[in-house]
C-alpha cells in the first residue's frame, strides 16, 4: 500500500513504464531519480532544474519510495543493468569497427 501523501505524488499503472512506480502525470520512474541522486550525485533540487516539469515533492516522494521499497528497485536497477550489459554484448558497435579499422576501405574522407 502506497502512503497517502507518497501516493499523491507515485503511481503505477501495469500500462505505462512497465508497471515501474513512477512520479504521477509522468514517465520519470522512481528509479530514474534514485540513479540521478545516489549515483549521480544530483540533489533534489538539480534534478527539479533538470526536469522542471516535475516538482521539489514529487523527487522527495520518490526517494521517500525508495527507502521504502528499496529491494524492489534495487533490483529493476540491477535488471537495467543487465539488460544494457547483454544488448551491447549482442549488438556489434560500428563506432568499435571504425576505430578498430574494419571499415577503413569504406571511410568516406580520404586520409592526407
Amino acid at each position: 500500500m502506497i502512503q497517502p501523501v507518497v501516493s499523491e505524488h507515485i503511481e503505477i499503472s501495469p500500462d505505462v513504464c512497465g508497471g515501474s512506480p513512477r512520479i504521477a502525470g509522468h514517465r520519470i520512474r522512481v528509479r530514474d531519480v534514485v540513479v540521478w541522486h545516489e549515483q549521480l550525485g544530483l540533489s533534489p533540487d538539480e534534478i527539479v532544474s533538470q526536469y522542471p516539469q516535475i516538482a521539489l515533492a514529487d523527487v522527495y516522494a520518490a526517494l521517500a519510495y525508495y527507502h521504502d521499497h528499496r529491494e524492489e528497485i534495487r533490483q529493476e536497477i540491477e535488471r537495467d543493468r543487465d539488460l544494457v550489459r547483454d544488448m551491447k554484448n549482442s549488438l556489434p558497435s560500428k563506432l568499435l569497427d571504425r576505430l578498430a579499422g574494419d571499415d577503413a576501405d569504406d571511410d568516406p574522407v580520404p586520409p592526407r
